[in-house]
């Protein structure tokens, strides 16, 4: 029987570290599967030794699907108490408060007991007072009763899986291969009882995720769907699971369908198709190398292979828990074989520069940063047609700020608390991260745009950031900041708070459209201030390149024009005053 002392120990955390543990351990053993084919006879060899050394596979197979099987169905049961255990602690922490605030103690044996009864109560309220702390502790007393309850299904229910693992009980689940034997029936059961969400919005995503049981929910995380880990509204932890899982199952269909183009010799037509092929393949290697990256962890938390290249965003740190959140989206060029691993460094740069801000100020709190490079950016390679997927065209900015405007709704409706959640957005990123904004309803709290080529939009107001809370930065000398291309230039778009790129006490300046991010900059301080929520210790400041002199010209001369065109009416209109003035002054001497 389970006892409130040893309730009061038990850690979620030890659980949560034997799932992750559990999870190594099934990967490792699903991953020989490749050492069990090529352990199978070789063609043409009979005899009893052949039949000996066929039948001893056959045995190991079967003993790896079974072991697999125990090893997924215990993991189900662990992350299920770890949920449990998770909530019981809560429970404890409550009623804990609850005892304090009224003058009890609840023991380490779980009874309770009034060290602070109050003082000096008038005579005749001595019942009424008496009373009212009865009822406090029956209610106490119940508290505990039924946390003991909890805690003994919770333990039941681990000790059912254990001992079902330990005498051979768990059934593989169907099919031939190590992966199949992890989806066992009960496992299977649970997942396809926890259905879908309504819609594919990411609210719909949240409210079903949050609807789950916690067993459901640790079935799911054993065997996710395929469409799991891109899920806007999903907790970023469970995403990254899925995500992680269907990595190896991404390789496997893309070499297929390399070996089916290569089969008989690739034609001129199915080149491009077999470049993009391979540049999923190389996309696929560098996902995995950056989310090998331990310190601090990293999350996956899209992998896209559909469309013509690889999408994947890779957050440093815990989007699920961070108070401060970043959202990174990228430009021009802009690849995952080639940009990711490059990216997911200047994030983890710009979030430790964040983490020292706050402790720099007294202040305390995580800090997470995604780069997201969950949309096909414009290449190099293709023609410059305004009305196509080019850098001259924002087709690509739109359709992928749907997709990033569902990317900030997913991190605020999936947590239960609301995170300072920041935009960010470099060159043609900005103009993608401008659409997303423009979309509403995303929870932005701060918006960060910089080397810009404009938002889509003239107005401000139209990025629904609350105000005072759009940031733009502008290097010396860069070039695509100064050309206004989609929507107007920011440099002049009133609303938006001018940050220096310039050297100062904060740090070294930058020139040219791919430094801003570089540590030890002034443009990375002002970024890491507005990430940590810390807006007042930026360095303001306005850099005007070319570009923006050249609009200033034309700009000034309309404002002249207005000008005299106000003076010439104004003119024009007391002209007409005195005229009609003098007239009625002659027919007055007249009349």
């Amino acid at each position: 029987m389970v006892s409130f002392a040893d309730v009061r120990r038990w850690k979620p955390d030890g659980l949560d570290s034997v799932h992750a543990e559990l999870g190594k351990r099934r990967d490792n053993l699903i991953d020989l599967q490749d050492e069990l084919d090529g352990a199978k006879n070789p063609g043409g060899w009979s005899g009893e030794a052949a039949d000996a050394s066929a039948k001893r596979h056959r045995e190991l197979v079967e003993n790896m699907r079974a072991l697999i099987a125990e090893v997924a169905t215990v993991r189900v049961a662990v992350g299920t108490a770890a949920d449990d255990v998770a909530k019981i602690k809560q429970q404890i922490e409550q009623a804990d408060h609850e005892a304090r605030a009224n003058g009890f103690e609840i023991t380490e044996e779980g009874g309770v007991k009034d060290v602070k009864p109050p003082q000096d109560v008038p005579q005749d309220q001595l019942e009424q007072v008496r009373q009212q702390r009865i009822q406090v502790r029956d209610k106490l007393v119940q508290t505990i009763e039924r946390i003991l309850d909890e805690a003994e299904r919770t333990d039941a229910e681990l000790a059912k899986a254990l001992a079902a693992a330990d005498q051979n009980k768990i059934e593989p689940g169907k099919g031939g291969s190590l992966a199949d034997a992890a989806n066992t029936e009960g496992i299977q059961a649970l997942v396809t009882s926890a259905g879908k969400p309504k819609d594919d919005s990411p609210k719909a995503a949240a409210e079903w995720w949050k609807s789950l049981s916690d067993e459901q929910r640790a079935a799911l995380r054993e065997n996710p769907p395929a469409w799991l880990g891109n899920r806007d509204g999903i907790p970023a932890e469970v995403r990254d699971g899925a995500n992680r899982g269907r990595i190896d199952d991404e390789r496997k269909a893309l070499r297929e369908q390399k070996a089916t183009l290569e089969r008989g010799g690739v034609s001129e037509d199915e080149q491009e198709q077999l470049q993009q092929v391979n540049d999923k393949l190389k996309s696929l290697d560098a996902v995995e190398k950056t989310i090998a990256k331990e310190n601090p962890p990293r999350q996956l938390l899209v992998l896209d292979s559909s469309g013509e290249r690889m999408k994947a965003a890779v957050a440093v740190g815990n989007v699920d828990t961070a108070e401060h959140v970043s959202v990174f989206t990228p430009g021009y060029t802009t690849t995952v074989q080639d940009g990711l691993g490059n990216y997911d460094s200047k994030m983890q740069e710009l979030v430790k520069e964040s983490e020292d801000e706050l402790v720099r100020n007294g202040k305390s709190g995580d800090v997470a940063a995604v780069a997201w490079l969950g949309y096909e950016a414009p290449q190099e390679s293709e023609n410059l047609d305004v009305f196509g997927d080019s850098v001259a065209s924002s087709n690509s900015a739109q359709e992928g700020g749907e997709k990033l405007n569902d990317f900030y709704k997913g991190i605020n409706e999936s947590r239960d608390t609301d995170p300072h959640l920041t935009a960010i957005g470099h060159s043609y990123g900005s103009t993608t991260t401008g659409y997303a904004l423009q979309g509403g309803g995303h929870g932005v709290d701060d918006a960060i745009i910089f080397g810009s080529p404009g938002v889509g939009t003239n107005d401000i107001e139209d990025l629904h950031v609350p105000g005072g809370h759009a940031y733009r930065l502008e290097a010396k000398d860069d070039p695509v900041a100064d050309f206004a291309r989609f929507g107007g230039d920011p440099s002049h778009m009133g609303g938006f708070n001018d940050l220096s790129t310039e050297k100062s006490a904060e740090g070294e300046g930058v020139t040219g459209h791919s430094d801003y991010l570089n540590p030890g900059t002034t443009s990375q301080h002002n970024m890491a201030s507005i990430v940590a929520g810390m807006p007042e210790n930026t360095v303001e400041g306005k850099t005007n390149g070319v570009g923006d002199v050249i609009s200033y010209v034309p700009h000034q001369a309309q404002e002249a024009g207005s000008a005299i065109y106000d003076a010439g009416e104004d003119a024009v209109s007391k002209a007409k005053d005195f005229g009609q003035e003098a007239g009625a002054k002659i027919k007055d001497l007249f009349s």
